[in-house]
């Protein structure tokens, strides 16, 4: 039997809310895998929290810019809150998103061949640049291009680059008042509700599969009858949709209307089909693992 490590029983802990020796004992019987073990508790109803995707850990800066037709967002990352804060990593990350929008790169690599504004430098070289002169390392992860001839491109950033959204809609009234104003707040919604996928269409298959079974699980293990779980089920899985599902969530302004019936209003008042077709999210940081120094145990280290 593999052992169970402290700090992968504190890490189940922070992704599920569960208690200590009920992360032990998931870690336990899963072998230690922890994506199996946030499913172990959630069947058996420990978990407060859904799977997570990881911490937003990193420091640095979302940043959009563009028009309404034609719209970029980069995430570039520093060491320290402080050097995000630095005007002159401000106006990389800036013209960064800048090049996005004016060269649509297919990837890193291509983004970072390119010229580099107001300099002879590629985007590479300007890199190692500013690396050399803020004196910390910047890494450019990740980048997003949106562009549309019928239709209008939004943007939102929050927590002054913590947060970073665009959104696609779709429409034929694209100067219309009310639709500018609607994609304004469907933008700062998707900042706020996190939605992680567009429709109930984009959940895969194995992603709703996985939560079916572990609505089956809990509703045997609570004692409802095998005859009406199936009836429990399509209940909780259009709840379940309703939480990840951007068409489907509760809008954030109104709780009272969901996102496609606010849609459907906003095109009868426009007089004009308003479509969501695409949104991007970014987070600062999601998914990256920041280390984590022990500042009393390096004292003492250096007292030895």
């Amino acid at each position: 039997m593999a052992k169970i490590s402290a700090s992968l029983v504190a890490q189940l802990r922070s992704k599920t809310g569960a208690g200590m020796m009920d992360c032990k004992k998931a870690l336990t019987e899963t072998a230690g895998d922890l994506d199996q073990a946030v499913d172990f508790l959630r069947k058996k109803g420990l978990s407060a929290a859904a799977k997570k995707s990881g911490r937003a850990a990193a420091e640095g800066l979302v940043v959009v810019t563009g028009s309404d037709k034609v719209g970029g967002m980069v995430e570039v990352n520093a060491e320290t809150d402080f050097v995000a804060k630095n005007d002159a990593f401000i106006s990389f990350a800036t013209k960064i998103a800048e090049v996005v929008v004016a060269e649509a790169p297919a990837d890193i690599d291509a983004l970072l061949a390119l010229p580099f504004p107001g300099t002879d430098r590629s985007v590479g070289e300007e890199q190692v640049h500013q690396i050399a002169t803020i004196g910390e390392n910047i890494n450019i992860r990740r980048f997003e291009r949106r562009a549309t001839d019928a239709g209008l491109i939004e943007s939102y950033v929050h927590g002054g680059g913590k947060i970073g959204v665009m959104i696609e809609l779709q429409t034929d009234k694209s100067d219309s008042e009310a639709v500018q104003a609607v994609a304004k707040q469907l933008a700062m919604h998707v900042a706020a509700a996190a939605p992680q996928y567009l429709s109930r269409e984009n959940v895969p298959a194995d992603v709703v599969d996985n939560e079916k079974e572990i609505m089956r699980v809990k509703a045997l293990e609570s004692g409802k009858p095998e005859n009406i779980v199936e009836k429990i089920i399509g209940g909780q899985i259009n709840k379940y949709f309703g939480e990840i599902c951007l068409l489907e969530q509760a809008f954030v302004v109104d709780p009272d209307i969901k996102v496609n019936k606010l849609l459907e209003k906003t095109a009868k008042d426009a007089g004009a089909e308003v479509k969501l077709v695409a949104y991007t999210r970014y987070q600062l940081g999601e998914g990256i693992e920041k280390k984590q120094d022990d500042f009393a145990a390096e004292v003492a280290s250096m007292t030895k």
